[in-house]
């Protein structure tokens, strides 16, 4: 009877200890598993939104140190400071101003790189024209390169309407009226060619207001410089 006893608390040792060793590990289990889900729950948020900001992951109660983890291991690409993306995702010129839009969410797209969003030229501008308040510090990225225009902030808020990057990002860009005007007004920058050329377009296409260009050409002050090619549409 005492050795069974004694056989029956050597196993129930054992047993005991197992079952601690058990509950050591327990923890640690857990945690790979948040973390799992964490990481699967990131990469799907780049999925949907196709650039991925840090601070995406704030409102979905998400760690940052997330998206270090997920460089580390190869499932996401840092494109710049604050931005990743899927290291398989193919990069557009889209994806290029979308990236300029969430680094810089007050500078406005211009000239160029507006006339290319619109359709109004059949250029593709090597650089990114953006507009910034002639108070505000001069933005700075390796990739895509800009073009950086300084604006009065009359001249900057006047024409700047929100549009959607793959139906993803919005981005700031001057209307097409404003782009119209900012051409004539910068057609040393950029070619008076270009600028006479977008005008005819959006005339002939019926994609502008008259009212409009004038409104924003007294603001550019450029109603002299424009008056003739504008009263020649009318003729």
């Amino acid at each position: 009877m005492e050795k069974t006893c004694a056989r029956f608390d050597l196993v129930s040792g054992v047993v005991l200890l197992q079952i601690v060793g058990i509950y050591k590990y327990i923890p640690t289990l857990c945690y790979n598993h948040s973390m799992q889900s964490t990481k699967e729950t990131v990469l799907e948020l780049a999925r949907q939104k196709g650039i991925l900001r840090a601070r995406d992951l704030v409102g979905q109660n998400l760690s940052r140190v997330t998206l270090s983890r997920l460089v580390s291991e190869g499932h996401l690409i840092q494109l710049s400071r604050g931005l990743y993306s899927l290291p398989d995702r193919v990069v557009t010129q889209q994806d290029n101003l979308a990236e300029v839009a969430i680094k810089y969410p007050n500078s406005v797209f211009c000239l160029l790189t507006a006339l290319q969003i619109h359709g109004l030229t059949t250029q593709s501008p090597h650089q990114v024209w953006l507009a910034i308040d002639v108070k505000a510090r001069l933005p700075r990225m390796d990739y895509p390169p800009l073009k950086v225009v300084r604006f009065s902030s009359e001249a900057l808020e006047a024409g700047a309407e929100s549009v959607r990057i793959d139906g993803v990002v919005s981005v700031l860009v001057t209307s097409i009226e404003k782009t119209i005007v900012d051409c004539f007004k910068y057609r040393n920058k950029i070619g008076h060619d270009i600028a006479i050329e977008a005008l005819q377009e959006a005339w002939r296409s019926k994609r502008m207001s008259m009212d409009k260009i004038w409104e924003y050409a007294t603001i550019c002050r450029v109603s002299n410089v424009m008056r003739p090619y504008l009263e020649s549409l009318n003729g």
